[in-house]
């Protein structure tokens, strides 16, 4: 795991070109179909020279859960080891790793009209104030959700409204979920963040010059999708879009998406340094192998894959 930009991919690739692993993706843009140069997703070769699984699973037009992430995760895994290899989970969606590690609390089913009069509201008054009236009423699970994110808002206030209960009191009585795994958990990310903001600036801009605007005018052009579809709302996707909506130029438009990006990064950062029992590979060379350091946490951890040592 680890932010964006930060060298988690070229990790994966080498630890898969010396060991048994699979790759099962933790990422909630790579599910997607045709969000493929603004998500950074590996090439149509790269996907056929290490095995990956969670990847071109949806269609931009559907939503795609923690929960269901959780249950096809599990699966994937499932699978992997059952034929004797290695999950290797890689990504930077967090509250992935958290649904699938911690599981996730059963809530109970809504009311009919409640999710269609939250929509309405939210047309109206915009989610940042949704955001506000869920602080007020369940401010533990508001502090962990930005005020635009529409699908999470809209997702707790509708418990909230159905059954007068705060999602965060469904959530602390879901039982533990321990997985039959033994994991050990690795974040990577370069030693100065400045060199993080430079490697995410030239990324940003080598998906411009590969087609990026191009790649969203083709989802823009399609009649069922819609900047508030989570898939649209991916992190340089929503910029794009606007864009071809009229609302910005070329150059705001970028800039945006940097500061998207960048505030992103940020976000993955906050959630990594609170998380539990996590090692840390910090590199200073893009170019150079982190394999040594990754061997040094394995024999550290006591946790042997044959053929990286």
């Amino acid at each position: 795991m680890g932010p964006t930009a930060a060298g988690k991919t070229r990790l994966a690739f080498e630890i898969c070109e010396r060991s048994n692993a699979e790759i099962v993706s933790v990422d909630s843009a790579l599910v997607y179909r045709g969000l493929d140069i603004g998500s950074a997703k590996p090439t149509a070769d790269e996907l056929a020279r290490y095995p990956h699984h969670l990847v071109n699973i949806r269609d931009p037009a559907e939503a795609y859960s923690a929960a269901e992430f959780r249950r096809d995760a599990l699966s994937a895994m499932a699978d992997i080891t059952a034929r004797g290899r290695m999950p290797l989970l890689v990504g930077g969606t967090m509250l992935y790793f958290k649904a699938l590690l911690e599981g996730l609390a059963e809530t109970p089913p809504v009311e009919p009209g409640i999710r269609e009069a939250i929509a309405a509201e939210a047309d109206v008054r915009g989610w940042p104030a949704l955001h506000k009236e869920l602080a007020d009423c369940d401010p533990e699970v508001a502090a962990g959700i930005h005020p635009n994110h529409s699908q999470r808002i809209g997702r707790a206030l509708e418990v909230f409204r159905s059954t007068g209960i705060p999602m965060s009191r469904w959530r602390a009585g879901q039982a533990s979920a321990a997985l039959p795994y033994r994991i050990l958990q690795v974040a990577v990310a370069p030693s100065d963040r400045n060199l993080l903001h430079e490697r995410i600036e030239q990324r940003l801009q080598a998906m411009f010059s590969a087609g990026m605007v191009d790649e969203v005018r083709a989802l823009h052009q399609r009649d069922d999708l819609a900047r508030n579809l989570p898939a649209i709302r991916a992190v340089g996707y929503r910029q794009v879009w606007e864009y071809l909506d009229g609302e910005t130029d070329e150059q705001t438009m970028q800039e945006r998406a940097l500061v998207a990006t960048r505030q992103l990064a940020k976000r993955q950062y906050t959630w990594l340094r609170k998380w539990p029992d996590l090692h840390w590979i910090l590199w200073t060379n893009a170019e150079k192998s982190l394999i040594p350091e990754l061997c040094a946490h394995l024999a550290d951890a006591d946790f042997p894959v044959h053929g990286l040592y």
